[in-house]
């Protein structure tokens, strides 16, 4: 029994070649659904294991492959790889060095939704990692794994990389859809959703990469091994990106459920040098900070639990931890700064609001404020709340408004620090 699911390079050494992903069950459940189950099968089967999306959400997997209609053609697949959010890097990982199991899992999805056709959206950036998918796809054609008749059965597909511009908002599907079509990266209005009118304007499935590695053990091992661990709510391993002040930042595969205290202290060693633990942002550069208090250190991570407990999602689980020597202001300069260049522009609200955010972070933190430019910067984070077409206007207040509620001493002291001692 290997201890990993998803990390499964860390128990089997060169699983990127497909001879060795093969000789370890590789395409095995793959093989199994197109030649002894239906489609339909596939998507009930996925809906009672309970698996969630791990690209943030957190909304169940089964159940949106099943809102894709009968009676619209043709069906698509989209794997969302964009992964551009601040403190994630799980994906990369799957990709580099996992890549077979992500890649049959995409195949699975299109099988169980009757796709023929399955687009790979990758951020800019993974140039390299898209060169390394088109090999592994080339190898799936010679196989006779893609393409048509396969198995000796009537069903066709073909799997295609798609590189974005590095654009962050282009992990919001519907933008990666209108990037994917050649569009300038936007948020589209909803409804209609993707699953009824997404690329091409026909009925689409978009699933996370880690989303998708989890299908074909799902396949293979059955429901209750797949909720034999983690919550009943969230069951499942999950990969937690751990970042920021820690000993050892990286990718840990750990049962949902697990506690903050567990992941940062007993895998990631704790805080460097002696300092303590300030705040805790679950969910990277889009989360709330979390005082690190007992009650949140000991809060179990799965998307119940966290949301309930901290009022705040936990995301992909990108774990940044902050430690007593950062300053909160400072902090949320850097959130803002990325969010107003990340901005797309096409909600007036999120375009000036991280516009202003990003200003008036920066004259806190310059030394040039006043105390009602710290009111000032929460009634605009406010004012942003609710008002745009995508999440990311709502990622961008988070910090802030937080950091405000928990941290407005660390505020007031960039406002009255001599900017003579600044770096």
């Amino acid at each position: 029994m290997t201890k990993y699911h998803l990390l499964r390079h860390l128990d089997i050494p060169q699983l990127d070649q497909l001879s060795v992903y093969q000789k370890n069950d590789g395409f095995s459940a793959f093989k199994k659904a197109v030649t002894k189950q239906k489609p339909e099968e596939i998507v009930q089967t996925v809906k009672e294991s309970g698996l969630r999306g791990r690209g943030g959400a957190g909304f169940p997997t089964g159940t949106k492959w099943s809102y894709i209609p009968d009676n619209r053609w043709p069906h698509y697949v989209v794997a969302n790889a964009d992964e551009s959010e601040p403190g994630t890097f799980k994906d990369r990982e799957i990709l580099e060095s996992n890549p077979f199991q992500f890649l049959e899992g995409l195949m699975l999805t299109a099988y169980a939704v009757k796709a023929n056709v399955a687009y790979i959206y990758l951020r800019g950036e993974f140039w390299e990692i898209a060169q390394k998918l088109d090999q592994k796809i080339a190898e799936l054609k010679d196989a006779g794994l893609l393409g048509k008749k396969i198995f000796g059965t009537k069903y066709e597909l073909e799997l295609y990389t798609h590189l974005g511009a590095g654009a962050y908002i282009c992990g919001e599907e519907t933008a990666l859809l209108d990037s994917l079509e050649g569009k300038l990266g936007q948020p589209r209005l909803r409804p209609p959703f993707p699953a009824v009118q997404g690329l091409f304007d026909s009925p689409t499935v978009i699933n996370n990469v880690e989303t998708l590695t989890n299908i074909p053990n799902i396949i293979n091992h059955g429901v209750q091994w797949f909720r034999s661990v983690g919550s009943e709510q969230s069951p499942g391993m999950k990969i937690f990106s751990l970042s920021g002040n820690v000993v050892n930042p990286g990718n840990y595969e750990l049962p949902l459920g697990t506690t903050f205290r567990e992941l940062i202290y007993t895998h990631g060693g704790g805080i460097p040098d002696g300092k303590n633990i300030k705040a805790i942002m679950p969910a990277g550069a889009s989360s709330s900070l979390i005082p690190a208090t007992e009650e949140a250190l000991d809060t179990p991570m799965d998307y119940e639990a966290v949301q309930k407990t901290l009022n705040c999602p936990l995301g992909s689980a990108s774990v940044i931890i902050v430690d007593d020597s950062i300053n909160i202001a400072w902090l949320t300069e850097r959130t803002t700064d990325f969010f107003k260049h990340e901005s797309c522009g096409k909600c007036t609200p999120c375009r000036e609001g991280t516009y202003w955010m990003s200003k008036l972070t920066k004259r806190i933190n310059e030394g040039r404020a006043t105390q009602t430019d710290i009111d000032l910067l929460d009634t605009v984070a406010e004012q942003i709340q609710g008002k745009c077409l995508c999440a990311l206007g709502e990622f961008s207040v988070m910090a802030v408004r937080s950091g405000i509620e928990h941290y407005r001493a660390d505020f007031e002291t960039a406002i009255s620090a001599d900017k003579q001692g600044r770096s």
